[in-house]
């Protein structure tokens, strides 16, 4: 009875939801490259070829979904383990944004068809269930669509929530309604969660103790690190710029607006003291290059823009990674790295990748949405949290000033990290009842 309503509910919201939020988003579908494919496979609605290959493997496909660039990239390393199992089976995975489909589309294998998600209209949903019929409906990390996870379960099909990640804001609002929400989660059949403490949090929003296991996180997996033939090419790229050896590198990851030009004002006062020393942003969407270009302008630093190589300055001071799909293995290459979203918004942006790589990183005070891996790097005295944008500039200095206590730092991170070695194969043997 409440998931009846719950989904009620949800259904005379949603039309005004997706109303309201048609502005931003065909803003951001223009800004990012999507194109009539995205519209029209977002209704449901296929090309020849796509069809060809989801009637191909009807019963026998797994559904994976993701969100954008971070999800696609975990669904990566669970496909690449379920390929490894079973080399034929056919795989769907379904994007929301136009820079995780770009991702998705690179090096696709030939039993893997990439999709833009429908939208969670019922009329929709059922049009490309009955496309796909799938044997498998696995969701990543966090976005669980009401209509389409209701319809999987009433073809009797398994659904499971994979690397399962709960921010605590989610939390609350989820607790708070959970006499609405917790319907929704009951729909699970399988709750995969990253930490032992992420178990409670789940069971609070609704979903049955039972039904959560926890094997580790596929992110954090050691198995599926940097890739030792991009950080070659990438290397070559920057000496290209800057010669050989390469000079200390200063790596700005995941910022978001305002956070590029506080972090070049940061740099800026640290290579008084390092001269040699380069710097290097990846802005979270790449749309963003002229905004980034413009802000280390006013800084008085010379910007490359790496999707534009050929046009660069005379050896410039800074190089911006307006590449999606690409972040991890530049992160393998810096001398240090900085967290963004962690300085002057909310939530903050994964440190792992960094870590695995035996990065020295430092982030700021807002990383909310790591908790877990934050006090695990903590205790390991494995990463370095300051409290304010002030402190960044001491933690730099002593970074640059001792790099082997900080690669040591960094090696204790990585150390500490060890316990999700095999996340990824845990998770696949949960899924398939191994």
């Amino acid at each position: 009875m409440r998931l009846r309503l719950t989904l009620l509910l949800y259904n005379l919201l949603l039309p005004f939801a997706l109303l309201v939020m048609l502005p931003s988003s065909l803003l951001k579908l223009r800004r990012r490259g999507g194109g009539g494919a995205t519209f029209w496979q977002r209704l449901g609605i296929f090309g020849e070829d796509v069809n060809a290959r989801l009637i191909a493997g009807q019963g026998r496909t797994w559904w994976i979904h993701a969100v954008s660039v971070g999800e696609v990239g975990v669904a990566q390393k669970l496909i690449a383990e379920i390929r490894r199992r079973e080399p034929d089976r056919p795989l769907v995975l379904s994007v929301t944004t136009p820079t995780g489909h770009a991702v998705a589309m690179q090096n696709v294998p030939e039993n893997l068809t990439v999709i833009y998600s429908p939208l969670d209209f019922g009329w929709i949903v059922r049009a490309v269930l009955g496309r796909i019929r799938p044997q498998h409906y696995i969701l990543m990390e966090a976005e669980l669509w009401p209509n389409l996870v209701r319809r999987v379960q009433k073809r009797r099909i398994p659904v499971t929530l994979a690397n399962a990640r709960l921010s605590p804001r989610s939390e609350r609002r989820f607790r708070r309604w959970r006499w609405l929400a917790g319907p929704l989660f009951s729909m699970l059949d399988r709750v995969l969660v990253q930490e032992e403490s992420d178990v409670g949090r789940w069971s609070g929003i609704g979903v049955p103790m039972e039904r959560i296991r926890v094997t580790g996180s596929i992110k954090y997996d050691l198995a599926g690190g940097a890739k030792a033939e991009r950080v070659e090419e990438f290397s070559a790229l920057l000496r290209g710029l800057w010669g050989d050896p390469l000079p200390p590198l200063l790596l700005a990851a995941s910022t978001h607006p305002g956070e590029e030009k506080a972090l070049a004002r940061v740099f800026m006062e640290l290579r008084r003291e390092f001269p040699s020393l380069l710097f290097l942003v990846a802005p979270r969407h790449f749309e963003r290059r002229a905004e980034v270009a413009a802000d280390l302008a006013s800084c008085g630093l010379r910007a490359a823009k790496r999707s534009a190589l050929t046009e660069a300055p005379p050896q410039p001071d800074a190089l911006i990674i307006d590449s999606t799909g690409e972040l991890r293995d530049w992160q393998a290459l810096a001398s240090v790295v900085v967290i963004g979203k962690s300085f002057l918004a909310e939530g903050g942006q994964n440190p792992a990748e960094a870590i695995t790589a035996g990065v020295p990183v430092i982030t700021g005070p807002h990383m909310e949405n790591f908790q877990p891996l934050m006090q695990l790097l903590r205790k390991a005295d494995g990463i370095t949290q300051v409290d304010s944008l002030p402190a960044l500039l001491p933690a730099l200095r002593e970074a640059f000033t001792d790099p082997d206590n900080a690669r040591a730092a960094a090696a204790r991170g990585r150390a500490a990290l060890e316990r999700h070695r095999g996340a990824t194969a845990r998770t696949l043997d949960e899924i398939t009842g191994r």
